[in-house]
This record gives C-alpha cells, sequence and structure tokens, in this order.
C-alpha cells in the first residue's frame, strides 16, 4: 500500500493551500514537511527534488510533483473529481482558472503598502463582487443544479468554497446578493471530509501575518 503524500511548502496558506483542501476533501490523508529555513530550501534542490527549484512540491505515488496546477489536476484525476469528459473538463479548467484569479487577487492585500491599502480593497471588493462572483452565481442559476458542474462533487466545488470563505474574511457581507452561491457554501462545508477539514486541529491554514510573510520572504527570497 503507498503511503501518504507528502507535501513541502511552509507553514502557510500560499499555492499549496488548494491542494490541501482537495486532498482532505477527497478523504485523502497527508503529511506535511515545512520548510523553515533557507537550508531547508537549498536541501530540497541540491537533493534534486524540485524540478525548477520552487515549492509546492508533493510525494505521492512515486512522483515528486512540482507546479500548482500539475500537482491539483493528478490528484482530482486520481479521485474522480474532474468530470466525467472533455466538455467537463473544460469548464471545471475554465471556472478554476477564474477562482486563481480571484484568489490570487484578495491573497496581495496582505502584501499591498499600508498607503495603498484601502484603495485597493475597495477595488478587489467591486472586482470579487461585479467580476467573480456575480459570475458563478450566473452558473447555478443557469442549470439550477447544485454542483457547478455535471451535477456532482468536482474540484471545482472545493475551489469555489475555499475562495468564498477566503472573500467572507475580508467583507462577509459580499455574499449577501448570492442566494446561491451561499447554498453551495453551506452544501459543500456539510460533506462529512470537507466538515471534519474545517475543524479546529486540522490541517487547514490560518490567514497570513506580517511574521509568516517575513519568514516567507527570507525562505523564498522574494
Amino acid at each position: 500500500m503507498a503511503g501518504k503524500p507528502v507535501l513541502h511548502y511552509f507553514n502557510g496558506r500560499g499555492r499549496m493551500e488548494g491542494i490541501r483542501w482537495l486532498l482532505a476533501a477527497a478523504g485523502v490523508e497527508f503529511e506535511e514537511k515545512f520548510i523553515e529555513a533557507p537550508a531547508d530550501m537549498e536541501k530540497l534542490i541540491k537533493d534534486g527534488s524540485l524540478m525548477f527549484q520552487q515549492v509546492p512540491m508533493v510525494e505521492i505515488d512515486g512522483m515528486k510533483l512540482v507546479q500548482t496546477r500539475a500537482i491539483l489536476n493528478y490528484i482530482a484525476t486520481k479521485y474522480d473529481l474532474y468530470g466525467k469528459d472533455a466538455k467537463e473538463r473544460a469548464l471545471i479548467d475554465m471556472y478554476t482558472e477564474g477562482i486563481v484569479d480571484l484568489t490570487e487577487m484578495i491573497s496581495q492585500l496582505v502584501i499591498c503598502p499600508p498607503d495603498q491599502r484601502e484603495a485597493k480593497i475597495t477595488l478587489v471588493k467591486d472586482k470579487t463582487k461585479n467580476r467573480y462572483l456575480s459570475a458563478f452565481e450566473k452558473v447555478l442559476k443557469s442549470h439550477g443544479q447544485d454542483y457547478l458542474v455535471g451535477n456532482r462533487l468536482t474540484r471545482v466545488d472545493i475551489h469555489l468554497l475555499e475562495v468564498l470563505l477566503y472573500v467572507e474574511e475580508l467583507d462577509s457581507s459580499l455574499l449577501d446578493p448570492f442566494p446561491l452561491l451561499k447554498a453551495l457554501k453551506s452544501r459543500i462545508s456539510s460533506l462529512p471530509n470537507v466538515k471534519k477539514f474545517l475543524q479546529p486541529g486540522s490541517q487547514r491554514k490560518p490567514p497570513l501575518d506580517a511574521k509568516q510573510i517575513e519568514e516567507a520572504r527570507k525562505i523564498f527570497k522574494f
């Protein structure tokens, strides 16, 4: 029997968090090896474990996978969360890319200079509501089904729940005009594996703080 996947990243959300979410939603237990100092990163590079000298990296099924999308695609395919055919996968990919854009837009706020923060937050809130949330509400309204694609759980429902929780951290009122998104959020959150991941003490990571950002800067030299 294959061992648990091993996730190599720093102890924070970043690009690994969506991978944690997807594994947890699939009911897959995983281990984490945190990169806590530049020397940890250098060792992985020296060992040849990082194809492009960067993380996230996941050890799974005898492979050392890098590149976030490649890792997510493999997990989604392996655990049947990637649609039933090419058309469904195309929709899943399209929606996922929008969710990635929204997630990155929100995550950039944490490194925004203080003098620009208020204006940036206003812009992000406007785009979140009028560009992204409205688009996903429209998808759910168009087919009247419980899930975004194929009327069954796929990776994109998990990705959407993750970013909806980030939206709530930003401003919970942003979800008020979108009853179908709120219902989907409640529905996916109630799935046993997801519900477990949402409990305190799980491997889900809290919002980044200034200390974590500084630690990440030292490790990844950005």
